[in-house]
């Protein structure tokens, strides 16, 4: 068996969305210091539509393919359905990770939820605190 879905493989030779955004509503920064990886997530947000993502990760394979796919499901969302991006979620439209790489999925969430309190943050919208509840140990929000 394949340690790497085809899916994985697709995104980590081909990722999607990868680049900065100049001007972006919400830059979300997070990483794990066990690992190394580190990602940044951009966003732009009009209307409560995320109307454009991109990502820079410094990372393996799955953390790059967890980005990549990360970006294509909440691209075109809501702010609220953006917020319910899971890394399990991640994962399962990967068709998998090794257990060892599930933390990648993981960061792809926080990096997502980084931005997007980011954007909450510049534009003085009052937030719940419960909806970022990992938030303060991240990189980007710790700064906040």
């Amino acid at each position: 068996m394949a340690l790497y879905s085809e899916k994985v493989m697709d995104h980590f030779t081909n990722p999607r969305n990868v680049g900065e955004l100049e001007n972006a509503d919400g830059v979300g920064e997070v990483g794990n210091a066990k690992c190394g990886d580190i990602m940044k997530i951009y966003l732009k947000i009009d209307d409560n539509i995320i109307t454009d993502v991109k990502f820079n990760t410094f990372g393996c394979g799955s953390a790059i393919a967890s980005s990549s796919m990360a970006t294509e499901m909440i691209k075109g969302k809501s702010i609220d359905e953006a917020l319910e991006l899971t890394n399990k979620a991640v994962v399962e439209a990967l068709d998998g990770l090794p257990p060892h790489k599930i933390h990648c999925s993981v960061l792809a969430e926080e990096a997502v939820k980084a931005a997007l309190k980011d954007y909450y943050d510049k534009n003085n919208i009052p937030y719940d605190k419960a909806l970022f509840p990992d938030c303060d140990s991240c990189a980007h929000c710790a700064d906040h």
